[in-house]
């Protein structure tokens, strides 16, 4: 993919080796695991600014074994705040969607429960 080939690229004129490259969720549970302990499959996901990445890993004894990785670019960040914002007003019986402040608040939810999950 052309991003990144351009990483690659990038990298390349900065004069650095690049053996591979990881996706954020991947990263991500490199970075959170390494002082864990933690055992067993996981799933790691990213809803970032504007795409959806997910990397399940087979983690044992400290070895991280990338067992699958996945992405939509059209699902995430904002894609997915409006869904779930729309969601969670239709949960509470909100009718008046055109009202700025109800959109505002309803967004502002459903950042904090992508948050929190």
């Amino acid at each position: 993919d052309a991003q990144r080939q351009g990483t690659k690229d990038a990298a390349r004129l900065a004069g650095l080796h690049v053996l591979r490259l990881l996706n954020e969720p991947t990263a991500a549970a490199l970075a959170y695991g390494l002082d864990s302990g933690q055992e067993g499959v996981i799933a790691v996901y990213d809803l970032g600014g504007g795409t959806f990445d997910i990397s399940i890993l087979r983690l044992s004894r400290g070895v991280f074994e990338v067992l699958a990785t996945g992405g939509d670019s059209a699902l995430g960040g904002d894609d997915f705040d409006h869904l779930l914002a729309d969601y969670i007003r239709e949960q509470a019986g909100i009718s008046d969607r055109s009202a700025a402040r109800v959109q505002r608040e309803m967004l502002d939810a459903a950042i904090d429960a992508k948050i929190a999950l």
